[in-house]
């Protein structure tokens, strides 16, 4: 179960913490809460939106718990790089990915981060975010679009249309 999806947690957490540690940390506390509940889980339900809802709430209650990370000034950088570069095909190793989610990300709430994150980031369909978050319909849509709304305001600000 742990290999099957732990790179699906981390991706989420490191979309979520913008800290590779912080991550590690929340895959690690994921799969310990999932062995610990495992009677809890209803096989009625999809098993990775069950996985999903507890890896998003441990990255709300870290990120309640971490003071608020502010870019950095080599983050500006990496995102400008990332937004000339016309290589398409490019990785981004998880610093550079960091880098940029903690720029654009930072004026976002820890909802709107997760939702935000769960739609956009990890392409999930609103009715499966709306199962993990507990949100309903109206409360994904408000979060995606104040979301976007920041993002793009913060991109704009780069020079990045």
């Amino acid at each position: 179960m742990v290999q099957t999806h732990q790179r699906a947690v981390f991706s989420l957490a490191l979309k979520m913490l913008a800290d590779e540690e912080e991550a590690k940390d929340v895959v690690q506390e994921t799969f310990i809460r999932v062995w610990q509940s495992i009677c809890d889980y209803d096989p009625q339900k999809s098993f990775t939106t069950w996985l999903y809802t507890i890896a998003s709430r441990l990255c709300i209650d870290h990120l309640k718990r971490m003071r608020r990370l502010l870019p950095l000034p080599e983050d500006e950088r990496v995102l400008q790089r990332f937004v000339a570069d016309t290589d398409c095909q490019r990785t981004l190793e998880n610093s550079e990915w960091v880098a940029i989610v903690r720029m654009l990300a930072n004026e976002l709430s820890p909802k709107q981060k997760l939702v935000f994150t769960l739609c956009q980031l990890e392409g999930l369909p609103s009715t499966e975010v709306e199962q993990i978050t507990g949100l309903d319909a109206r409360q994904v849509k408000s979060n995606l679009y104040v979301a976007r709304q920041t993002i793009r305001k913060r991109l704009t600000h780069l020079g990045y249309e």
